[in-house]
């Protein structure tokens, strides 16, 4: 392929020098490869706002998925129900993760354009004395939205439930004070905000909610706890690492507190969300998310015609050097455009000019 920009919520554009870090070979048991390790889980923490004495992270081999599934299989046990929010693809598949794993759960399902009540979640805690777990999707790649993690985990941390957040196109981007969440279990990914590549995500936990998930894991390679406790000594990961991903992520890391941190990382990217919504909306493409519940990851817009081809469309973007993401949903036809990544408001100003041309020249022809 080309060195497109990728338009998409992960894996997405990269930086240069992010790329160069993968060009070496690193032993997984060498000291130096292991500090590495140690100080990206650091990092991590220092990220998430929180302090070592109360929370741990993990790195975990695989894809965002794998490492979801990791924490449900570890943190929720035999005897217990986990209460789940979805409305979008990616809390669709933590239900469907929980069946697989016959996990006792209950779902609380939002139409794809709305957030999720702290109310309802309130009421389903008081009717449901059994639950013991929440998880909610931070930010729905599916659509866009953003999710009220604040105002749900007030109300879980009220009744004394385990908060499981999928922070995993949102963390990096977005701050986040876990603590202040009362976040139990923050789980992201390498290749999204932090701009890294895919082979890996992490979990940042608290650390008394780690330790009582000794022995539950259903699974050998996704026991998340075993992985901590091998992991916490020196930094060596339990089975093969992803050495060249996590030399990359280290860069990475080092290149988000040079942009100025997650709030200035934030702002980029808000920025590009809000020139790209106002462009393309003098277009005639209406996002689906409004404005209010929007995200700063990814834009999810309607088609402007029955005509409107996407396959085309998207040929047509990737031929001008832009490569953007199919829709997700089943009752509209929409498709998507993310804004993270190595991606900045000159790169938006051309794509919304290519679009323009585009569409005046789709017009001429209709």
């Amino acid at each position: 392929m080309s060195n497109y920009k990728l338009l998409t919520p992960g894996p997405l554009t990269t930086t240069n020098t992010v790329k160069q870090e993968m060009l070496k070979d690193r032993c997984t048991w060498d000291d130096d490869y292991k500090n590495v390790t140690q100080a990206i889980r650091k990092q991590l923490l220092d990220l998430a706002q929180v302090d070592e004495s109360d929370y741990t992270a993990v790195l975990m081999q695989g894809s965002g998925s794998f490492v979801v599934e990791s924490v449900l299989t570890t943190a929720v046990g035999e005897g217990d129900k986990v209460l789940i929010l979805t409305n979008g693809a990616y809390g669709e598949r933590i239900v469907e993760m929980a069946k697989v794993l016959r996990i006792a759960h209950v779902v609380y399902r939002v139409p794809y354009a709305e957030q999720p009540s702290s109310l309802e979640v309130q009421a389903l805690l008081e009717k449901n004395a059994s639950i013991t777990h929440v998880a909610i999707v931070h930010c729905e790649t599916t659509t866009g939205i953003l999710n009220p993690i604040k105002e749900i985990g007030e109300v879980v941390y009220s009744f004394n439930k385990t908060f499981i957040v999928d922070a995993m196109s949102s963390f990096g981007g977005v701050p986040m004070d876990l603590s202040d969440l009362h976040i139990d279990f923050c789980i992201s990914s390498a290749n999204k905000c932090i701009q890294g590549v895919p082979g890996f995500g992490f979990v940042i936990a608290k650390t008394d909610e780690l330790v009582k998930c000794k022995g539950q894991a259903r699974s050998v390679a996704l026991d998340l706890y075993s992985q901590w406790e091998v992991m916490k000594r020196d930094g060596k990961w339990r089975f093969t690492s992803p050495t060249h991903v996590v030399a990359a992520f280290a860069k990475a890391l080092e290149e988000l507190v040079e942009e100025g941190g997650v709030n200035a990382r934030y702002q980029r990217y808000a920025d590009n969300n809000q020139l790209l919504r106002s462009r393309l909306s003098a277009l005639g493409f209406e996002a689906y998310i409004s404005e209010e519940l929007q995200s700063p990851i990814i834009t999810t817009f309607l088609f402007p015609h029955k005509k409107f081809s996407f396959e085309h469309f998207y040929q047509e973007m990737k031929k001008a050097g832009f490569v953007i993401y199919p829709g997700k949903l089943t009752d509209v036809d929409t498709f998507r455009i993310g804004n993270i990544g190595d991606i900045y408001e000159e790169d938006m100003l051309a794509l919304c000019e290519v679009i323009k041309n585009y569409m005046v020249v789709k017009n001429h022809e209709n």
